[in-house]
């Protein structure tokens, strides 16, 4: 029997897809169970045969682990922190232990993450701006572990369960307090454009200015990485111009921070000469001096619903939705103020 012999239907069976793939059986359930031992080159083959089959691996009678695996593309800040805590709510509710796991900035992980995940059976997986590309959802989907991306960095494929925000609307929100405070040149440091929650909160800066009737000056827009020596770098660059803007919109709360620092450098008071806006609401947006205006992004509750979500399609539930998006809101403390009179 050939790989092209093999039709979906009727299902076939692991005998099977052991003689399309010319290997043995117990080769083909080493695949199946995510084992290591097998030739990268074979087990190419095998999951090529899964995939044009539609093999569903039988349901037995044995329960997935107690484990709730949760993969984040870069673990090195205090949003994580914010991620790995609503996780760890519904882990506790449920009675699962979580397996944490870093991608080192890749946004899909690599296969070595993906053949621990077959061989723990997990009750579920949670990814953190992060997705799998099509082979490894193939993968998951065929041993029955469900996955869901949370805070998703591009458009998730159909079907692909995902827990967003309103990043669009934070950053409209965020520009339009500026403007209604008075300011004109308004600037923002995104972050990678890559992501789509950078792009949307572009958009949505972009949106409130053309709504004003200002002009949108490429200028003042800096692209960042989310971090705060990005943001540091970036407000440099723009209070050294004689013509500086008077607010800016940081991408996220981490860069506010380096925008903050910039400012002091400079000898700049926020918000008497410049005035600061971040996003997420992070609990040391309350502690910095002067307390942060920022963009609440509810990211505890993210997360617990991308958890709650992932747990109930591992017990073959049917929510009602697999696509979620939660409203963000935005926080006004002291670090944003009217302009101040330039000469």
């Amino acid at each position: 029997m050939s790989a092209a012999e093999l039709e979906p239907d009727p299902a076939p069976t692991l005998s099977e897809i052991a003689r399309a793939a010319g290997v043995s059986a117990p080769t083909v359930s080493k695949v199946l169970n995510g084992r290591s031992d097998v030739a990268p080159a074979t087990r190419a083959k095998v999951e090529a045969i899964l995939r044009r089959t539609g093999y569903q691996r039988r349901r037995t009678t044995a329960p997935p682990s107690r484990l709730l695996d949760l993969v984040f593309h870069q673990l090195d800040s205090a949003w994580a922190v914010e991620v790995i805590r609503g996780v760890e709510n519904v882990a506790r509710d449920e009675g699962l232990s979580i397996v944490l796991s870093e991608s080192a900035g890749r946004l899909t992980p690599g296969q070595t993450w993906v053949d621990g995940v077959l061989a723990r059976r997990p009750a579920g997986v949670v990814l953190v701006l992060s997705d799998l590309d099509a082979a490894q959802r193939d993968q998951l989907t065929s041993r029955d572990i469900p996955f869901v991306v949370l805070d998703p960095a591009g458009d998730p494929a159909d079907g692909v369960p995902a827990v967003g925000t309103g990043n669009w609307q934070g950053g409209l929100a965020a520009t339009r307090h500026l403007l209604d405070l008075g300011h004109r040149r308004i600037a923002m440091i995104s972050g990678p454009s890559g992501m789509m929650c950078s792009r949307a909160r572009v958009d949505g800066y972009r949106t409130a200015l053309e709504t004003a009737r200002l002009p949108v000056d490429p200028e003042l827009i800096h692209e960042g990485d989310f971090h705060h020596e990005a943001g540091y770098a970036a407000a440099r660059t723009l209070l050294a111009r004689p013509d500086r803007p008077t607010a800016v919109f940081a991408g996220n709360d981490l860069q506010a921070l380096g925008v903050y620092e910039a400012a002091r450098e400079l000898g700049l008071r926020v918000p008497e000469d410049l005035s600061v806006v971040g996003f997420d609401d992070l609990p040391l947006a309350r502690w910095v001096g002067p307390p942060l205006t920022t963009v609440r992004q509810p990211l505890v509750e993210m997360a617990e619903t991308a958890a709650r979500l992932a747990v109930e399609l591992g017990r073959g539930e049917h929510p009602a939705t697999t696509r979620v998006d939660l409203a963000t809101s935005l926080v006004v403390r002291a670090s944003t103020a009217p302009p101040p009179e330039l000469p």
